[in-house]
């Protein structure tokens, strides 16, 4: 086993890098919708797709986001938000959100959307603040409804103890405070996911935690052969640097 530790914010890159080579990424790239809710994660799968497509020109990560979670005392920078990044037959439709396109939605087409908590069973749960329920609400009108796929990008940092049902049905309570919990149908693609995808190599997190920028950091362990060993620890030497994210 070979052991790496990497930081959210590289493990946003990571997954970012990951999902340029999901398969149902690939799938609608030239055919077909692909809708990327705004968040921070979402911020660098965007990036890395737009990048693919040769469309990145003008895509920033700052302020592609809705809701965030900062320190307390923190303050976050003021920008315009940019809609979500929707792509259509291979095309990003600059301005659009989930909103103006969910209606067209079809089976086949794909929604990728963040998550807030993610439980040891893969299962995802997403904090809604919104009186309506958000972009989360909106989405799943076209993936329960339509069969369009949820994929869930989610960093590991973001794991609970606990099911996110049994979670949810606390923070939901008529009597709590706080945002409420929404757990979601998608598939759940983590940092481990996308070592598998772009290696072949089986990652696990091993121990986490830190100082210095390591806060919230997890310590891969990676097994395979040696081929897809070395590929592991290649690739994630390439995101290790990674900029804290500026949100």
């Amino acid at each position: 086993m070979k052991q790496f530790v990497i930081t959210p914010a590289a493990g946003k890159r990571l997954i970012g890098r990951g999902m340029v080579a999901h398969p149902s990424i690939d799938r609608v790239r030239e055919k077909g919708t692909l809708v990327i809710i705004a968040g921070t994660t979402n911020g660098y799968v965007a990036e890395e797709i737009l990048r693919f497509l040769g469309q990145a020109e003008g895509f920033a990560r700052e302020g592609f986001r809705r809701g965030v979670s900062i320190a307390p005392g923190a303050a976050t920078p003021s920008y315009e938000f940019p809609g979500d990044v929707v792509i259509k037959d291979g095309q990003w439709q600059k301005g659009q959100t989930i909103l103006d396109v969910v209606d067209d939605l079809r089976q086949g087409d794909v929604v990728l959307k963040g998550a807030n908590a993610v439980d040891p069973w893969g299962r995802a749960a997403v904090q809604v603040g919104h009186p309506k329920g958000g972009t989360i609400v909106a989405a799943l009108a076209a993936v329960v409804g339509r069969r369009v796929e949820l994929i869930v990008p989610v960093g590991l940092e973001k794991r609970v103890l606990e099911d996110v049902h049994e979670l949810a049905a606390r923070t939901n309570a008529p009597d709590a405070e706080g945002p409420r919990l929404l757990p979601v149908p998608g598939s759940v693609f983590t940092e481990i996911d996308a070592i598998g995808l772009l290696t072949g190599a089986e990652a696990c997190v091993v121990a986490g935690g830190g100082v210095c920028g390591a806060e919230g950091a997890v310590w891969l362990g990676m097994s395979g052969t040696s081929e897809q060993e070395r590929l592991a620890i290649d690739l994630l030497e390439s995101i290790a640097r990674e900029p804290l994210c500026r949100p």
